[in-house]
């Protein structure tokens, strides 16, 4: 149970994370209200949506050296009382600059939580178990966007603000009572400290001496020399850095943002009469149970069957969807097939939240070999938030280029060429120890 309270207490700040991410969607709307408060322009409404993803950047940045030297533990700490100033700022804001502020320090505690995050849990908790458990921060945090979907249908912007600034305070508490990892801790040459936190994760009467022993001896063997971020490039650490990489932009580029971005806009062309905000909280219900059943499958079938089932499910949707618009801008008549995009869409959703939503997160803390874990899991974390920004800021470009129906192909074909990635380049990690994984890379 201590690994459960261990991922329980870090998975709170994921449900922050979820609510920061999720905050635009809901505040935009009203600050767009006749008699708010602020004016703002579609100019400024598209830099506050897209400043949080690009602040997340430098945090990842950051983040990496940050996990080497004050700790996992310290790390993820340090994000609760910015997380909470941020949303304080936005709350009494009474300017756009407040505001815009207040979303830039968000998005850099972001990009340092989603680092910090699986880093952690991947370091704390058993083989077996590692995948359920390292999938709570996910569920959690999808957890979050609801919360923050569900407040801001009846909170304004300002309110909602304020109900975020209260979140970071169980995650803040919560945190003092779980340890730093045991990995972190033979790094720094603190073997007694390690004892004691592998006996706390691990229980009283656990007998911890042979994962000790394996602990020391690949610490050991990664502490030679300093990791800088050329070593990452090293020949033998390209392997796992690339697939980690891979899985980030196949993550993105499934075009999940995009496709969230237009949940509203789907609902209106599918002629359902659903308010926009309703609509966003059955998405993120749909999100929040497929989270679900992924935590309760990834240990019993594996990393690499979920991500198969993910891709051809959002593969399939995404060209059933790119034909419901083609057909529709084409001028056919589909008002009896309006229930078309709306099935589409949820389907869709889940397959993202069963594999390529939560699974490249998981295996960033499983696949990177310790010396060089923190710098690369930065540069990873990094690539995600640079893709995410890219994707959310040039998609309305995309859709006038290609046309609505163009966009949904283009991220269909993507992700075949993810599901050709994951069955070619992808291992299953599924219930190997993190020293296990670590041989197989390195011969």
């Amino acid at each position: 149970w201590t690994q459960g309270l261990a991922a329980f207490s870090v998975s709170l700040g994921s449900a922050v994370v979820g609510f920061s991410s999720a905050y635009t969607s809901p505040a935009l709307e009203s600050m767009k209200q006749p008699g708010s408060t602020l004016n703002i322009t579609e100019q400024q409404a598209s830099w506050i949506g897209s400043l949080m993803p690009l602040s997340a950047l430098l945090g990842g940045i950051i983040g990496g050296p940050l996990v080497e030297t004050l700790g996992r533990k310290k790390t993820i700490l340090l994000t609760a009382i910015p997380f909470g100033i941020s949303f304080i700022l936005i709350a009494f804001a009474t300017n756009i600059g407040m505001i815009m502020a207040g979303r830039s320090l968000a998005g850099f505690c972001v990009g340092i939580a989603s680092l910090a995050l699986p880093v952690y849990l991947g370091e704390v908790i058993q083989p077996d178990v590692r995948g359920t458990l390292g999938l709570l921060p996910t569920a959690i945090g999808n957890g979050g966007i609801l919360v923050c979907f569900l407040a801001g249908k009846y909170l304004d912007w300002s309110k909602l603000a304020m109900f975020g600034a209260c979140l970071p305070i169980p995650f803040f508490i919560l945190m003092f009572l779980i340890p730093e990892t045991p990995r972190w801790f033979i790094g720094k040459k603190m073997d007694g400290k390690a004892k004691k936190s592998l006996e706390w994760l691990r229980g009283k009467n656990a007998d911890i001496s042979k994962e000790m022993s394996e602990l020391q001896k690949t610490t050991e063997l990664s502490k030679s020399n300093k990791t800088s971020i050329i070593e990452v490039f090293n020949k033998k650490y390209l392997c796992p850095f690339s697939i980690s990489i891979g899985l980030m932009f196949f993550q993105q580029l499934s075009g999940i943002n995009a496709v969230i971005f237009y949940t509203v806009t789907i609902f209106k062309d599918a002629g359902s009469t659903i308010d926009s905000n309703l609509s966003a909280i059955i998405v993120g219900l749909v999100n929040l149970g497929a989270t679900l059943i992924a935590t309760a499958l990834i240990d019993r079938i594996g990393r690499k069957v979920l991500m198969y089932i993910s891709n051809c499910v959002m593969a399939t949707t995404l060209f059933i969807l790119g034909v419901f618009f083609y057909m529709k801008n084409n001028g056919t008549d589909m008002t009896q097939y309006g229930w078309i995009p709306l099935a589409s869409f949820v389907i869709y959703v889940i397959g993202f939240s069963i594999g390529s939503g939560p699974i490249p997160w998981l295996m960033m803390g499983e696949i990177l070999p310790a010396k060089i874990r923190g710098t690369a899991a930065s540069l990873v974390t990094s690539f995600n938030w640079a893709c995410t920004f890219l994707v959310t800021k040039t998609f309305v470009d995309l859709t006038q280029l290609l046309g609505s129906h163009g966009a949904f192909w283009l991220f269909g074909v993507i992700c075949l060429f993810s599901l050709a990635f994951v069955i070619i380049f992808v291992p299953e990690t599924r219930g190997r120890s993190l020293e296990d994984i670590e041989r197989y890379y390195m011969g």
